[in-house]
């Protein structure tokens, strides 16, 4: 049977990031993707312009469809929108599979998608329901309250990460200023830094929502937590390196890359 994966995340009408690009890199990736909205956006390459959130109990009534037929291997938490989301979906979400939580707070554009208020719910709610957490570095700090400029500080706070009860945490080192670029795989007793070639592009709406899926998405095809994640990361930065360059603003990545032989 194909993987399948439900995304629980915020609607992108530019396409590049969210349930648009969830479903893009879960269909890419061979997988099966499902949804399940926390809320609309309008925005583009250039800003998010306003957000309209889906009352907590419809978030429930489509998460409660998708499991009760057609079931899940996999789930992906993105934008929840607010605190009643949060919770709602954290006393909903089943026990038997790997949830990857990307703890989505602040757009590419700089647009806030998540209320402080509600950054208490995902920390005693969600934190502790995820196989795997996937924080860029602003996300590590505010998360944990401890600084995250070098990579001892980063490693402190992906532990950090897992006393609050996470099982796994990908501290993703985008937002840093090094020439290469390091994602640090934290688990209990074990670091892995994965390292790459930084690419200086613009192209960079909805990376964290990718990379995220992919996750989310070789979990559910069977793949060990570090297999999936360096799958992740080269299809990210294969998709970044050939990204199409739509828009004015932060643009897209190229989620068929590897459909196209890029």
């Amino acid at each position: 049977m194909v993987a399948r994966v439900l995304t629980i995340a915020g609607s992108d009408s530019g396409g590049g990031a969210g349930i648009e690009a969830d479903l893009k890199t879960i269909s890419a990736l061979g997988g099966y993707g499902c949804t399940t909205i926390t809320g609309l956006t309008a925005q583009n390459t250039l800003g998010v312009r306003a957000v309209h959130p889906v009352p907590a109990d419809f978030v429930v009534l489509c998460l409660r469809a998708v499991l009760e037929d057609i079931g899940v291997d996999a789930i992906k938490l993105g934008m929840l929108t607010s605190e009643p989301i949060i919770r709602a979906v954290a006393a909903n979400l089943p026990g038997d599979v790997p949830v990857v939580l990307d703890p989505v707070m602040v757009s590419t554009s700089g647009a806030a998608l998540l209320p402080d208020g509600a950054v208490a719910a995902l920390i005693s709610a969600l934190i502790p329901k995820a196989a795997l957490i996937t924080p860029n570095l602003p996300e590590a700090a505010k998360i944990t309250g401890m600084p995250v400029e070098t990579e001892a500080q980063r490693i402190a706070a992906g532990y950090r990460l897992l006393e609050m009860g996470a099982k796994a945490a990908l501290v993703k080192g985008g937002h840093g200023n090094e020439a290469e670029l390091t994602d640090l795989l934290i688990t209990p007793g074990r670091v892995v830094a994965i390292t790459l070639p930084r690419i200086e592009s613009r192209n960079t709406h909805g990376t964290g929502c990718t990379m995220s899926s992919a996750i989310a998405t070789s979990l559910a095809q069977g793949l060990e937590l570090e297999a999936a994640v360096r799958r992740a990361r080269d299809y990210l930065q294969a998709a970044i390196a050939t990204a199409p360059g739509i828009g004015a603003g932060h643009g897209p990545v190229n989620h068929l890359v590897w459909q196209s032989g890029g």
